[in-house]
């Protein structure tokens, strides 16, 4: 059974880096991509960053240049790195992953604030 935790959320000030990590993967090379999503009341969650299999990688056009995703095969863990965040990066974080029998997994999500 696949369980999907992330971690590393928290508070920061604009500007500022967090790392995401997210653990749960039976293998990564299981799932055909593993990406983050991330949610603000009232609109729908929102993809921000995919990595494939084979390692190519996908972003939001708000994130390019700032964020970074990547996984550790070894671990079986993907991250997500935040650099120079803003206030609107402010959401809950999910990690998700579809692996390669197309089951789809989430995670529960962290909190991520970006104070200004």
């Amino acid at each position: 059974q696949v369980q999907l935790e992330e971690s590393g959320g928290g508070l920061v000030q604009a500007g500022g880096s967090l790392r995401l990590s997210c653990a749960g993967f039976e293998s990564t090379a299981s799932f055909n991509h593993m990406s983050w999503f991330r949610q603000t009341p009232g609109k729908q969650r929102a993809l921000v960053a995919t990595i494939t299999s084979g390692g190519s990688t996908n972003y939001a056009d708000s994130v390019k240049g700032r964020f970074t995703i990547s996984r550790d095969t070894a671990k079986n863990t993907v991250y997500l790195q935040m650099n120079s965040l803003k206030p609107e990066d402010t959401a809950v974080y999910y990690c998700n992953g579809v692996r390669k029998d197309l089951y789809n997994y989430w995670g529960r999500g962290t909190q991520v604030t970006v104070s200004s």
